[in-house]
């Protein structure tokens, strides 16, 4: 069996992922808010999942490493439902929701490519390193041999989790390879 017939037996007839659009920073309160109203509507057979998409994103802050939730689609909510009128406002009425992503007043659903697409990001996704330097910056280096030294970016690895810092000393340039973590912005 293909992952399409798959996909079809385990989903009922007629059940689409839709985009719901929401205030910017309200996302995973509609999600809760929305999750509760199916539960004391009874909406269980008619809307199934709610999804906040996320990825998650190492940041470096005051020389710390931390993995944080990142939001794919900042303001959007999707959600998988049977398009009724009822499924339709209970999700429309919710508080947070400002609409349905679609063309006029009808809600367009997502392509099962898309969603596919979505969730299969979210699951396997790598955390994305965040940079907050660029090239020409200069920066001061706080771990290593050249502690204290400071130099200019030269190049950004973001996948590695690496900077290339191009250091001055004896009159000369000297490029130096670093991890994210040995080096601070300096703040001119």
């Amino acid at each position: 069996m293909s992952d399409n017939e798959e996909e079809k037996s385990i989903t009922p007839e007629g059940v689409h992922w839709y985009v719901i659009h929401t205030y910017s920073g309200y996302e995973n309160k509609v999600m809760q808010n929305l999750r509760h109203r199916i539960e004391s509507m009874d909406m269980r057979n008619q809307i199934f999942r709610v999804v906040v998409p996320t990825e998650e994103e190492i940041e470096i802050k005051n020389g710390q490493r931390r993995t944080v939730q990142k939001k794919v689609f900042p303001g959007y909510v999707l959600v998988q439902m049977a398009m009724t009128d009822d499924s339709w406002y209970v999700v429309r009425n919710t508080p947070g929701v400002t609409s349905f992503v679609g063309m006029g007043t009808k809600p367009s659903p997502l392509a099962d490519e898309e969603v596919r697409f979505i969730l299969k990001q979210m699951e396997e996704e790598a955390p994305k390193v965040k940079v907050n330097y660029e090239i020409g910056q200069t920066v001061k280096i706080t771990d290593g041999p050249f502690t204290d030294f400071e130099g200019v970016v030269d190049e950004i690895d973001e996948e590695r989790g690496r900077v290339r810092v191009l250091v001055s000393f004896f009159g000369r340039e000297a490029p130096v390879e670093l991890d994210f973590l040995q080096v601070i912005r300096v703040i001119e």
